[in-house]
């Protein structure tokens, strides 16, 4: 596995989308298991606006954070900067209750999620629309059926799916263009790096989902030697890890506090050494 000398701080989607590569993920601004509205709204506006303020310009929700309040809460707070940043927004989990998700890949419900989340977002068009899990009772090109729809309708830019195989990127990409996987990867937990090898290769963006998990003990006095050696947190040296694990990784760390926030956004400025690299990417 070899870094890049120095990881390049964009990456372009679908041809059209240039996003810095620290982006941020909303899912934090909801209650306990993901359930209801932010606890303190001012505040949660106050990190997304400092997230742009910042200079991210992806920022990633879902229609099933809180449900729907995410989107609502996104809106409120950044319609202001919408010329000059992407929203990129999910569908496909219904929600019965506090971190209950449950798939859900009917024509019909996907074309309810979809004009849902853009009348919440008050968008005339979805810039990055991402099924959020394929359900296993429908197939996946009856699930998209209604995406194709929303896309020849100018509803939708691109598409992306989420935690997926290389196997079921392939069969929807015959229903339509695929530009984006959101999967579970990180230091610790890294079976997804396959459909990573993949993207890559189709120069797909890669958008690891809980990036800073460090995995069991002997990682985590690894990543402590290191933060200490790049006067680092042990999460920036985890983040910088990914962003030279391969160029078309997209990272969306989510926070609610302003401090986490700026620490995970200077990840950018660290650059590990060819050897730290590979001490890191070797199997924990």
């Amino acid at each position: 596995m070899k870094p890049t000398t120095k990881p390049v701080s964009t990456f372009v989607i679908g041809g059209d989308l240039k996003i810095n590569r620290l982006g941020y993920g909303a899912m934090q601004l909801t209650g306990a298991g993901v359930w209801g509205d932010a606890p303190d709204r001012d505040q949660a506006k106050r990190v997304l606006n400092d997230a742009v303020e910042a200079g991210v310009n992806f920022i990633d929700t879902a229609d099933a954070y809180g449900p729907h309040t995410n989107e609502v809460l996104i809106q409120e707070a950044l319609s202001a900067h919408y010329g000059k940043i992407v929203i990129a927004t999910k569908g496909g989990f219904e929600r019965p209750g506090p971190g209950q998700w449950v798939p859900n890949g009917r024509p019909e419900y996907i074309r309810n999620a979809i004009d849902g989340s853009l009348r919440r977002l008050k968008r005339d068009r979805i810039d990055l629309w991402q099924l959020h899990r394929i359900d296993p009772k429908v197939p996946v090109e009856e699930t998209l059926g209604p995406v194709v729809d929303a896309v020849k309708a100018g509803k939708i830019k691109h598409v992306g799916l989420s935690e997926v195989d290389v196997k079921a990127v392939e069969r929807a990409e015959k229903v339509l263009p695929i530009v984006s996987v959101q999967n579970l990867y990180n230091l610790a937990d890294r079976s997804w790096e396959p459909v990573l090898d993949y993207t890559a290769k189709k120069n797909m963006a890669f958008i690891p989902w809980f990036p800073l998990a460090s995995g069991p003990d002997k990682m985590q006095e690894q990543l402590g030697a290191l933060a200490r050696k790049y006067q680092a947190t042990v999460a920036q040296i985890a983040l910088a890890w990914l962003l030279q694990r391969s160029p078309n990784i997209l990272l969306i760390p989510g926070t609610s506090s302003p401090q986490h926030l700026r620490e995970n956004l200077d990840a950018i400025q660290i650059t590990l050494s060819d050897e730290d690299f590979n001490a890191l990417s070797a199997r924990p």
